[in-house]
């Protein structure tokens, strides 16, 4: 009778800590925004401090998935908070660009510690998907909210950086229902085998490098966009980007129908091409109705063929290793992808970058289609890791929206 509401309350925790670790990327294009005004840096500067929060944020969740067993989650969770509030808080209190870089690796540290508990919580419940979905759920909700409060807020750079510290010391408390102990480690039965698919491994992991570089080079500039060259108020950027937030989950829900009705190869082509364009329209959009069109369709296919180029990296190798290398190299495009969206809007304009962003992701849709189409794993679904728990694929779509 009691395991239910401790079960509940596990439930609880690791959905506040999921919240807290992806707000920071979901929030990247307001922090970018501010800090280049509110500290009068560069558009190129500001995407590169951005870029660094992420990067902190990736190293902590490898370094993490390496030697989790070790650590207790309660105690890697709070960790993870106290980082971020810390950090976060102190990027927030200064207007002296070193300390600002400083407090953002730090909270990016702690963005990704607390992600990587909740992940990895998340991936070894009973029902890993709807645990994630409601993570999603939270973090969009959170998100949105926050897109639509910040703009009548104060325009520096504090605003966005106090918001992530203070959702660290909301999920504090819910702390205490995380185990305290750290998992025994498992002991090597097997031999070690050769990792299968080489080529075709290695083609899926540079090519999902260079896709989730496109997708974050332009989520890091998108705001700079909407208020520059198309002439929008920060009210109504906020608006379209709560807006697209909320057509990612639906995205998330329609790759979960799909399943494997059309295969992988359709949904990461057509998908991919179909990002393409809305990278291009919002690139050059000059009013309300081109930028909120790409904007809003671009983050509701985005999800739908992440999921698939997830399944698709699971399915080459049944013990797991191609699919966290895959996710590693994503995780890598994710954190270059601002500096490089601003050094390119820098250097060619908004229409410039759009137009080079949009010819990468052509490129890339290529090999990634043809591997999708020749790899002979298993049917797409839900990807099962050695121990048997489903693989929290939602979590993972969003742990790349950097």
């Amino acid at each position: 009778m009691s395991s239910r509401p401790r079960d509940t309350g596990a439930l609880a925790a690791l959905v506040a800590l999921f919240t807290a670790g992806y707000l920071a990327p979901y929030l990247l294009p307001t922090v970018v925004g501010r800090l280049s005004a509110g500290l009068a840096l560069a558009p190129a500067q500001a995407g590169l401090i951005g870029s660094v929060l992420l990067l902190g944020s990736s190293t902590a969740g490898f370094t993490l998935a390496a030697r989790g067993d070790r650590i207790g989650p309660r105690r890697a969770a709070r960790a993870g908070l106290l980082a971020m509030a810390v950090g976060y808080g102190s990027a927030a209190a200064t207007g002296l660009v070193p300390l600002v870089i400083t407090g953002a690796v730090l909270g990016g540290l702690g963005s990704g510690t607390a992600t990587a508990v909740a992940v990895a919580g998340i991936a070894g419940r009973r029902d890993p998907h709807r645990a994630s979905t409601l993570g999603l759920l939270s973090v969009s909700a959170t998100a949105g909210a926050l897109y639509l409060t910040l703009p009548h807020l104060d325009g520096g750079h504090s605003a966005p950086l106090l918001a992530i510290a203070c959702a660290a010391a909301l999920a504090w408390p819910v702390t205490g229902r995380l185990p305290d102990t750290p998992h025994a480690a498992r002991e090597a039965t097997t031999a070690p085998d050769p990792l299968p698919r080489l080529r075709s491994g290695a083609v899926l992991a540079g090519g999902i490098l260079c896709w989730s570089l496109a997708q974050n080079a332009l989520w890091g500039v998108s705001g700079r966009i909407g208020l520059t060259q198309a002439g929008l108020s920060e009210v109504t950027v906020g608006a379209v980007f709560a807006t697209a937030l909320g057509a990612g989950l639906a995205g998330v829900t329609a790759a979960g129908a799909l399943g494997s009705r059309l295969g992988r190869a359709v949904p990461i082509g057509a998908g991919t091409v179909t990002i393409a364009g809305c990278v291009l329209l919002s690139s050059n959009a000059e009013g309300l109705a081109g930028f909120a069109t790409g904007e809003i369709l671009w983050n509701a296919v985005y999800p739908v063929v992440l999921s698939y180029l997830l399944g698709l990296a699971a399915s080459l190798d049944p013990r797991g290793r191609w699919a966290v290398m895959v996710g590693s190299a994503s995780s890598l495009g994710t954190a270059c992808g601002p500096a490089v969206g601003s050094l390119l809007s820098d250097r060619a304009g908004y229409p410039g970058m759009g137009l080079v962003l949009c010819a990468l992701l052509l490129l890339v849709a290529v090999p990634m289609t043809a591997v999708a189409h020749h790899a002979s794993g298993r049917r797409p679904g839900p990807v099962r890791r050695r121990g048997g728990a489903p693989a929290a694929a939602p979590a993972a779509v969003l742990a790349d929206r950097g």
